[in-house]
């Protein structure tokens, strides 16, 4: 059974955008920073989006500038198998991507049951509060960033149950961003 992970970047204070939908604070790149984004995402795995972030990450990671800035993630991100959760696109015209219409529990059940690489969930809040409410998410690597932005969305907004987790591992870097890793 392959394993769904969420990577997520969070503040301080506990929001994964600000109150604009932005994640533009989570862009805060060094040489080490850098380093360990493009070692995170070299490895196989299969992606998995809500629409927003989909779009998001779509109008990114195609581009010239996305290739010449970070190479090795846009890579594997223009590469890697991608599932987007939608009601309302039409298509997924993102390389390597399939559109997902049916009810999101369901489909992620059935996703996790069939062979292939690992599940990678990355954004798409009202996602992860969904599959962690259905006891579907394995396991968590969350990056917390330096900063407080005081609004913004909660990344278990909605919740309805407690969700414990157990720490697995810490890595702190010098821009300040602490990578926690959790299991479920």
């Amino acid at each position: 059974m392959r394993k769904l992970k969420v990577f997520n970047n969070i503040t301080l204070d506990g929001y994964f955008t600000d109150t604009q939908q932005s994640m533009s604070w989570a862009h805060n790149h060094d040489a080490e920073w850098t380093q360990f984004s493009s070692e995170n995402a070299s490895g196989d795995s299969e992606l998995l989006f809500g629409r927003v972030t989909y779009d998001m990450m779509r109008s990114f990671w195609p581009t010239p500038q996305a290739r010449a800035s970070l190479p090795a993630i846009a890579e594997h991100m223009n590469s890697a198998r991608k599932v987007v959760f939608s009601r309302t696109l039409t298509e997924a015209s993102w390389q390597n991507s399939q559109l997902v219409k049916g009810e999101l529990t369901a489909e992620v059940r059935q996703l996790k049951q069939t062979a292939g690489p690992d599940l990678v969930l990355m954004g798409s809040g009202s996602i992860v509060a969904q599959l962690a409410e259905a006891r579907l998410i394995d396991s968590f690597q969350l990056v917390v960033h330096p900063l407080a932005i005081g609004g913004g969305r909660s990344l278990f907004e909605g919740i309805g149950r407690q969700v414990e987790l157990k720490l697995e591992k810490t890595r702190t870097f010098q821009n300040g961003n602490v990578v926690l890793w959790y299991s479920s």
